[in-house]
């Protein structure tokens, strides 16, 4: 059997900047294993898979190690193949997932993102949290499956040296750093070893949590944002009620077929 397959780098314009998405669309599901596995064997932070429903489309995605509920880069890569090599043309794509019902709308030169807003709750700092991060927040809550550890500066986030295997045993899906930016409103970074991935160089899924915290401590609507790895990427947030809009570009690197 073959099956089509993308690679895109998100929240970029640029080749080998933003965060790379596998994108396989598909007629109807595959077996979970065999989804799993292709993640495994894309050895990206996130394979996304998507069959038409009617006029919607459910998608689901994958890290190499396990199936999550919700991925916002992988979202914004499948839109970009959607519209870029599938010929979708109307504005908004509706998307059924496990974490519900998302949409994404061309904005002029960008893919927004229409997700649920994460409401952070306080939380004390978590045992060995400091010793995993190698930097201490000034203060740590938690949404979703997201713990969010607020720094003192952009340049701590920046230079934090993580401990991964000692952030495996913080109870939760993922980590995230983030400060108050210099060039932008926010900065962040995002480890997520428990699911595969160490760092993730953009995540659009940590920004459902950041932009309600940012929109609320800066007292603003809309925010920009840098999620400050190695790779790097741009990001437009806004708050939208309990939703968030999260505006991000794409760029193809690959097109090809699997065979399975």
């Amino acid at each position: 059997m073959k099956i089509k397959i993308f690679q895109v780098d998100a929240f970029t314009d640029q080749l080998f900047k933003g965060n790379p998405a596998a994108v396989c669309p598909l007629e109807a599901w595959l077996p979970d294993e065999l989804m799993q596995k292709i993640a495994m064997e894309n050895n990206l932070s996130e394979t996304a898979f998507f069959v038409k429903e009617g006029n919607e489309y459910h998608i689901r995605w994958f890290t190499p190690k396990t199936e999550v509920d919700l991925c916002g880069h992988a979202t914004l890569a499948s839109a970009h193949v959607l519209y870029r090599h599938l010929g979708y043309d109307k504005e908004i794509i509706f998307l059924k997932s496990r974490s519900g019902d998302l949409r994404v709308r061309k904005n002029d030169d960008l893919l927004v993102l229409d997700f649920p807003a994460g409401f952070q709750q306080a939380c004390s700092l978590p045992v060995n949290l400091v010793e995993a991060l190698g930097a201490e927040p000034i203060e740590t809550g938690h949404a979703m499956d997201f713990l969010l550890a607020v720094f003192d500066s952009e340049e701590t986030v920046v230079k934090m040296k993580p401990d991964f295997k000692k952030l495996m045993n913080i109870p939760f899906h993922a980590v995230i750093g983030t400060a108050k930016g210099k060039h932008v409103d926010f900065v962040s970074r995002m480890f997520a070893p428990a699911v595969g991935i160490d760092e993730d160089p953009v995540t659009g899924s940590a920004h459902s949590v950041l932009t309600p915290f940012w929109s609320h401590r800066l007292n603003k609507i809309h925010l920009t944002a840098r999620q400050v790895s190695a790779r790097g990427g741009e990001l437009s947030c806004k708050m939208s009620g309990d939703r968030v809009e999260i505006g991000g570009k794409a760029i193809t690197y690959l097109v090809g077929e699997i065979e399975v």
